[in-house]
């Protein structure tokens, strides 16, 4: 059945937006009578992806964008209604009405359009790879191949508000250091470029020798103020540089080896990705995912070339007859206790069990270390900007003591 967007206006006048199912434009409007709402427009909407020769999407459409929260939410609430014994068009169907995002809204009416013409839901979600990630998409095909979709759709859910919950906590952790540098740096900018110049102004008309701490902050005061933007524009080009040269084979892999290597922040990112390997491995199991195709399909989300090679490796050894476990024994980038309980579970027929325990685990040491640097970097930044604005007192004041001396 057609998917309609249309635009209305209810009974007190007020301009209403929105999209609705229908057999033709004609019976659209007449459905939309019937509700007391009066159509201005109407226009009949695809579920076909944009194509490369497609119009463009307005900007309106543009500025609007999907939360993962607002996926994981609609999820939870799909697999509740498919739990309770609801057909899935029917589902589909309710859940629309409960979705408030227009844009999600509109994706999707089009799903339940696809699902409604003979597509399976995982076909149908794949036509959104920006909402439905691979392993979404792949999980949902598992479940319906197994006829378990709606317990799928749970641990979709599930991992869904864990990656949400994970990404908060790091988030608040990192937002009040991230506040005090900005605020921190742009004071300082702001004392050196035009406090600084009125008071050493004197020094200078005096014609005297001054100390070098003092020339060193007039030098700085004077360089700032006048090649400020030219700082700004450096740092600019030095992102692009970096972004384009990440973009290339060799500064992808470059960059990913440093991730792991470099101090303190290179274990963080080996936990995290190991974190990340264990818990959608884990999930895509028992989703009823075979392990050669989960293992094709974490490598594509581990966010590190570096992994994703010994993933690949791995892949092809155990199509030799290998285990996981003893594929992985030979990588340097995972941790012993970690393959020591893939090998616990492989033996014990509960690896899916084992990976979720591992990602926990690695999940809550991330979490901390996270925890503890950031309780650092406070300290840290305050020694730093109380030794900038000290240096600053002391150019200043050497001066004044000469003067003093002099005078005596």
């Amino acid at each position: 059945m057609p998917v309609y967007e249309y635009k209305a206006l209810d009974r007190a006048g007020k301009n209403i937006n929105g999209i609705i199912d229908a057999d033709s434009a004609v019976a659209a409007r007449q459905r939309l009578r019937g509700s007391e709402i009066f159509p201005v427009e109407v226009k009949e909407t695809s579920s076909k992806p944009r194509g490369p020769h497609s119009a463009p999407a307005s900007i309106s459409t543009l500025l609007k964008r999907i939360r993962p929260g607002e996926v994981a939410v609609a999820t939870r609430q799909l697999s509740i209604l498919l739990g309770a014994g609801m057909p899935l068009v029917a589902s589909l169907d309710a859940l629309i009405s409960q979705v408030t995002n227009p844009l999600f809204k509109k994706i999707m009416a089009q799903i339940k359009e696809s699902v409604n013409e003979g597509n399976s839901l995982a076909h149908a979600l794949s036509d959104h790879p920006r909402i439905f990630s691979n392993i979404y998409v792949n999980m949902v095909r598992a479940g319906e191949a197994s006829g378990s979709l709606d317990v799928v759709l749970d641990r979709l859910a599930d991992l869904g508000e864990h990656q949400q919950a994970l990404q908060g906590r790091f988030k608040a952790a990192l937002a009040y250091p991230v506040f005090m540098f900005f605020i921190g740096t742009l004071v300082l900018f702001f004392l050196i470029t035009f406090i600084v110049p009125n008071i050493t102004q004197i020094f200078k008309e005096m014609h005297h020798t001054l100390p070098l701490p003092t020339v060193a902050l007039i030098g700085a005061s004077n360089f700032l103020k006048s090649f400020w933007w030219l700082i700004i524009l450096a740092m600019m080009c030095g992102v692009v540089v970096i972004r384009q040269f990440k973009k290339t084979p060799k500064g992808h892999y470059l960059w990913d080896v440093t991730k792991l290597r470099i101090p303190v922040l290179g274990s963080i990112n080996k936990k995290m990705a190991i974190a990340r390997f264990g818990r959608t491995l884990g999930s895509l199991l028992q989703a009823g995912v075979p392990l050669i195709s989960a293992l094709q399909i974490v490598r594509n989300i581990v966010n590190n070339v570096i992994i994703a090679d010994v993933i690949d490796k791995a892949v092809e050894e155990i199509q030799e007859g290998k285990s996981l476990a003893n594929t992985l024994t030979q990588s340097q980038w995972f941790p012993t206790i970690a393959v020591q309980m893939i090998s616990v579970g492989e033996q014990s027929g509960e690896l899916e069990t084992m990976l979720n325990k591992i990602a926990d685990t690695y999940e809550r040491d991330v979490e901390s270390q996270i925890m503890a640097m950031t309780s650092m970097l406070e300290p840290v930044m305050i020694l730093i900007m109380g030794l900038i604005v000290g240096f600053i007192v002391i150019s200043i004041l050497l001066p004044i003591f000469e003067m003093n001396q002099m005078i005596r």
